[in-house]
């Protein structure tokens, strides 16, 4: 039974799917276009060439450069490898024939070692070219 006799007309509302379309294959042409394609790994050159004839390299080329400042008697010498010195310049021609400089310099020094040596040694690994100098403190 009706009471109105209006008819009742029901109020749809209908979204357009147009836009919503324009705007998914928008993306998709924006992703394609600025997604960079890698090759298979198999198929990357590495970085790092190497040598077939002599792969191994010298035992000199991997040494760190360790300046220890050590009591000889009564004095105080340099150390580096098996070279002991008191002379700061031959310290320096030591130094510079490392190949390896950017892993860096260390120098450790005896608690009773002069502060000046130390520094005499800290400032010699900088002058022959390591990148890095570090100071290494020994715990008793």
């Amino acid at each position: 039974m009706r009471l109105s006799s209006r008819k009742r007309s029901e109020n749809k509302m209908e979204l357009s799917n147009t836009g919503m379309i324009d705007i998914v294959f928008l993306l998709l042409v924006f992703f394609l276009v600025t997604s960079s394609f890698i090759p298979p790994e198999k198929e990357i050159r590495p970085a790092i060439a190497t040598e077939k004839k002599n792969s191994s390299r010298a035992s000199s080329d991997f040494e760190k450069a360790i300046v220890e400042i050590v009591a000889e008697g009564s004095t105080f010498l340099y150390k580096l490898g098996g070279i002991k010195t008191s002379d700061k310049q031959e310290l320096l021609e030591s130094l510079r024939a490392f190949p390896n400089k950017i892993d860096g310099a260390f120098v450790k020094s005896d608690d009773d070692a002069p502060f000046d040596m130390t520094a005499q040694a800290i400032s010699t690994c900088k002058e022959a070219g390591f990148v890095v100098v570090t100071f290494v403190v020994e715990a008793d």
